[in-house]
């Protein structure tokens, strides 16, 4: 089944077009078989109904009458892919991608979305390109048992219209909260049991899960630092005596908030470091006794990650680590879309942007640092590696369903590669300047992978 990228003409029932009826030109007509007596099954994302094709010459897209396309959700203008199956006389147009977004910002009709709303308008203008059209929806969009959605989509101004529930789910959710709504679990179960469509990057990661699961492949290990889930004063003793530096990181965590770093210093004495919106705090303990104490009330009130501390590669005396974005593409392989440094701010120890942390080249990170030339070709190479690696590992060994995944990596001052974390909702507001009208790679390739899934 081939796809073709057609333009939507919506005429209004004024003319002799009927509510029923589509017209397609000649050569798409005969080019795919479609037949033009009785009727075919028009699906567009969940939504199925009967019509009837008309051919016509020298029409170049897809003629459509007003209420057809209100019911749709489609507007003149928009470019969708067009397939036909003989078997099941079933025309199809899409995909309908739906981004299930955290809020809408009703004040501001311009931007919906706040900071992401450029990256809103960036999948709007990829869909157009390749032929898709893509919605908006949130949390309070959804209700139990409905066949359609409320949604913003773009032309000429931010729209809100009905929709039919779409072949492609694509969760931006930013809270695990939100996530974990029953009302947004049992949506996510309904497209892919009821309708057979589909939802990608469906779930959070929890830093923990990942590196056990990752410890199941051999292949793998040699990017883990040692890593557990904390579980009481023996384990941080044990820790802190193998490892010079250690952290501790919040499961659930994200944005560099409440991750704690604790230096061994000489004579048993320790430095323990932590962030802030203003930047580190620092307290000394002179044993890890003390230590422990100050700490153990907020270990009680969640669950974190203890991790074994590495001497990262610095410039200007900030440490570096760097951010990959693993995505499938449109034949569903994973690949490396983009690696960018990120510098920790000054008074700061972690590099999230968050927390004053910059963005820079690679290369240009990488040849502020002390390593090699010869080092730093190797760096640049092992850190698309190791990204892709692990992309596959998260595939392999945990369940979910991932189109992207923003893997953090460090590199030691030996110019080792190793894992951070792995995030499955990498941001999309990373302060990037772009053209009028640019699209980035990233908004491109998300738009192929729900082609792909959604069979165009």
């Amino acid at each position: 089944m081939t796809s073709t990228k057609m333009t939507i003409h919506v005429q209004n029932m004024g003319g002799m077009l009927q509510d029923h009826t589509i017209v397609l030109g000649d050569r798409a007509v005969r080019q795919s078989k479609i037949p033009t007596s009785g009727t075919v099954t028009l699906k567009f994302g969940a939504s199925k109904q009967q019509v009837k094709v008309v051919s016509a010459s020298h029409l170049d897209g897809l003629r459509i009458g007003e209420p057809l396309a209100r019911r749709l959700g489609v507007h003149h203008g928009a470019h969708v892919g067009v397939s036909y199956r003989a078997s099941s006389k079933t025309l199809s147009l899409g995909p309908l991608i739906g981004v299930l977004m955290s809020r809408v910002y009703s004040g501001t009709p311009d931007r919906p979305f706040g900071t992401n709303t450029g990256f809103c308008k960036e999948l709007v203008d990829a869909c157009h390109t390749y032929g898709a059209l893509v919605y908006f929806f949130t949390p309070g969009d959804i209700s139990s048992g409905q066949q359609s959605l409320e949604g913003w989509t773009y032309y000429g101004r931010w729209r809100k219209s009905s929709f039919p529930i779409p072949d492609v789910v694509y969760n931006r959710l930013t809270t695990r909260k939100l996530e974990n709504m029953p009302s947004v679990q049992h949506f996510m179960k309904e497209v892919k049991s009821r309708y057979g469509n589909y939802v990608f990057n469906e779930t959070y990661l929890d830093k923990t899960d990942v590196f056990d699961a990752l410890k199941q492949d051999s292949s793998l290990t040699r990017y883990l630092p040692e890593s557990h889930l904390f579980k009481n004063y023996q384990m941080l003793k044990s820790m802190t005596a193998r490892h010079p530096i250690v952290f501790l990181k919040p499961i659930t965590g994200s944005l560099g908030k409440g991750i704690i770093r604790i230096s061994r210093l000489a004579g048993q004495s320790y430095m323990c470091q932590s962030t802030s919106l203003n930047g580190t705090v620092r307290q000394s303990f002179p044993s890890i006794d003390a230590l422990f104490s100050s700490l153990s009330g907020k270990l009680k009130q969640r669950r974190y990650q203890i991790q074994q501390g590495l001497h990262l590669i610095e410039t200007g005396g900030r440490p570096v680590d760097f951010r990959a974005l693993v995505q499938r593409g449109p034949q569903c392989v994973w690949g490396v879309t983009s690696v960018v440094a990120r510098i920790a701010g000054s008074n700061h120890f972690v590099s999230n942007l968050a927390r004053g942390g910059t963005l820079s080249r690679v290369k240009e990170a990488l040849q502020k640092t002390n390593l090699s030339a010869a080092q730093q070709r190797a760096v640049n190479t092992h850190l698309r590696k190791a990204a892709l690696d692990i992309a596959k590992g998260i595939e392999s060994h945990i369940k979910g369903h991932f189109g992207e995944l923003g893997v953090d990596l460090a590199v030691d001052s030996h110019g080792k590669v190793w894992l951070l974390e792995v995030n499955s909702k990498p941001s999309k507001n990373d302060g990037t300047p772009l053209s009028e009208g640019a699209i980035r790679p990233s908004v491109k390739m998300t738009v192929q992978y729900a082609r792909y899934l959604a069979g165009f």
